[in-house]
């Protein structure tokens, strides 16, 4: 495993490991934890080496968050920053890039997969496109989403009242695919936040599918799972 830094702040690094042999693409995987600093990468650890097991290159990406110097526009500087480092990292194949992630990472990995379109900001400059990404029981709209997690949303967008960078939803349809990956059974991020996307998604002529699963929110980041399984055709078939 390389460590991959991308600025100064110790949050500012990912974990890169390689299969050992040909690489299918490049899955960056984005923990959650409602955006708050006392969840972290190990989150996503379990994932990454899944992943690689199953002939990925996986970069567990870390970033900061509220409570230590992440919120609202921190965070997603440290999202793009961190993908676009990867553009210099040696002998790494960036044609195939995906992002993956769960909860609040289910939202920063689909708001990375469109930055692009965010015109007039820092943030539509992308060294390393993403080609397809992933939510797992993703925060996918920031304004039906203000009750979830004891206020973290709005806790994530501080004194920021206009969440139009900031909510998957408000860049709809994005130019990649989107799968959302979500538990019927879940109560900490209901299912309607992926319904809803999908469906706006597809009606505006976009890509974009919903795979249900059995389970509870966490299902979807147990690599013991058929929910995690499933995620895995997810990818093969986005390949």
């Amino acid at each position: 495993m390389d460590v991959i830094r991308y600025g100064d702040d110790p949050a500012q690094f990912g974990e890169l490991s390689r299969p050992d042999g040909p690489s299918k693409g490049v899955v960056v995987v984005v923990h959650g934890g409602f955006w708050r600093a006392r969840y972290d990468l190990s989150l996503g650890r379990p994932l990454a080496a899944s992943l690689v097991e199953h002939g990925w290159t996986a970069y567990n990406l870390e970033y900061r968050r509220v409570g230590n110097g992440g919120g609202y526009p921190q965070t997603l500087d440290d999202v793009a920053a961190g993908i676009d480092a990867l553009a210099a990292v040696d002998g790494l194949d960036t044609s195939r890039v995906m992002t993956l992630g769960h909860s609040a990472g289910g939202h920063l990995a689909v708001w990375a997969a469109g930055r692009s379109g965010l015109a007039g900001t820092p943030w539509a400059t992308v060294a390393v496109p993403v080609t397809a990404t992933i939510s797992q029981a993703g925060v996918l709209n920031l304004h039906t989403a203000v009750h979830l997690g004891s206020g973290a949303a709005r806790a994530f967008m501080g004194e920021q009242t206009d969440l139009a960078y900031a909510d998957p939803s408000a860049q709809i349809p994005l130019r990649v695919p989107v799968r959302c990956v979500h538990a019927t059974d879940d109560d900490t991020v209901p299912i309607s936040q992926s319904i809803e996307y999908v469906d706006r998604t597809n009606a505006a002529g976009g890509d974009a599918e919903l795979i249900e699963v059995d389970g509870d929110h966490f299902v979807v980041i147990d690599p013991q799972s058929p929910a995690w399984a499933r995620t895995l055709e997810v990818l093969e078939a986005l390949r």
